[in-house]
């Protein structure tokens, strides 16, 4: 398959690119709104990977092109533009493509970091509620810390959760994400429980920040 990864340029996008190429056999594009930038970093990408013995399949184009040309759209933006980059490809989208949402709306004062979730009720159901009708929407990656998904001398042995209303999108993300070495994907039902998936991320960022020997936490159940 071919994965696009729009605003694959930063944090939570360079890991999952890392990961997907060096681990998946599936061909990863990186998107950005300036495609000089996307090509930038598949450079950076790449000499990552090939200092490791990985023969990686990355490029770079512009997010609405990278859309047009994916199986799997990730939208790996902060939560604020999610819902505009959805429109800015929506034309590039059509029923074969899976759009894929790990933001998080979140708010951060002295004390912490804490849930702030859009008037949709969740990020991901903002993302469903701006993607045309036909393209299923599926919220994963949402808990994962992009510091340890980007050390690729980091194992990972960590879960993901996945939520969406199309089963079928749904089981091929899982696919996907259980594809990648030490991540283990989740069903955690439909999208109506994204908000409580997308909670759990600022929890995770709290524990780090008060304990000095967690500095990449995650998730794992038993």
């Amino acid at each position: 398959m071919r994965i696009a990864l729009l605003g694959g340029t930063g944090d939570i996008g360079q890991g999952l690119a890392l990961r997907f190429a060096r681990d998946t056999d599936h061909e990863v594009l990186i998107g950005s709104r300036d495609p000089e930038k996307a090509r930038d970093a598949v450079e950076t990408y790449e000499e990552n990977l090939e200092s490791r013995g990985a023969d990686a399949d990355v490029k770079g184009f512009a997010n609405e092109m990278a859309a047009d040309r994916a199986d799997v759209v990730i939208l790996s933006v902060p939560p604020y533009y999610a819902g505009d980059t959805v429109e800015a490809v929506a034309d590039n989208l059509d029923e074969d493509t899976i759009l894929v949402t790990p933001a998080v709306g979140m708010q951060g004062d002295e004390d912490g970091l804490h849930y702030h979730p859009p008037g949709a009720g969740s990020v991901t159901e903002l993302v469903a509620d701006r993607a045309p009708d036909e393209v299923p929407v599926v919220g994963a990656f949402h808990n994962l810390a992009a510091d340890a998904l980007s050390d690729l001398d980091n194992n990972l042995d960590l879960d993901t959760l996945l939520v969406a209303d199309d089963d079928d999108a749904k089981e091929t993300v899982r696919n996907l994400a259980n594809e990648i070495e030490g991540l283990r994907a989740l069903d955690v039902g439909p999208l109506a429980n994204a908000a409580e998936v997308e909670s759990v991320t600022p929890l995770v960022i709290n524990i780090a920040k008060y304990n000095d020997d967690l500095h990449d936490v995650g998730v794992k159940f038993h």
